[in-house]
């Protein structure tokens, strides 16, 4: 986790306990991108709250707040024990070998969730079943089925 991502969930745990931070990121340089999800659904409400609580950052970022939608990033293990039997797409950070031809490394994965213990992800990928430690994911995001 970024120091970023981690000031930001401090701040949403101490003003809005309720709201779960997914993901914070940085696109372009300028541009602050920040997923949030709520039990009951995210609204616009949430979003501004949290937008507001953020203004500081917008000196130095645009600055969009947005619930998940359907392809929801998965950036914790709680988020992928959540989501076992579903599908997803894992980026890795370096290539690695993949069960269908294992001298050509790839290194994005899409399959079925399988397993996800605290240290790594399992997924039922089209070469064969692959486990990821989360140290080596770059991305992660649900898709559509």
């Amino acid at each position: 986790m970024t120091p970023l991502q981690t000031d930001i969930e401090t701040r949403l745990a101490e003003s809005e306990p309720d709201i779960e931070l997914l993901l914070a990121e940085v696109l372009g340089g300028r541009c602050l991108r920040v997923f949030i999800d709520h039990p009951d659904g995210v609204t616009l409400e949430m979003c501004e709250r949290v937008t507001l609580l953020l203004s500081d950052l917008r000196e130095r970022y645009s600055l969009e707040v947005s619930s998940p939608g359907s392809e929801r990033p998965l950036t914790k293990p709680v988020h992928f024990r959540r989501f076992v039997g579903r599908r997803a797409r894992v980026r890795t950070r370096h290539p690695r070998p993949a069960g269908h031809d294992p001298a050509r490394p790839v290194q994005s994965f899409t399959g079925e969730l399988v397993g996800a213990s605290e240290n790594e992800v399992t997924l039922a990928a089209d070469g064969g079943v692959i486990a990821i430690p989360y140290a080596d994911i770059r991305r992660s995001n649900l898709i559509e089925d």
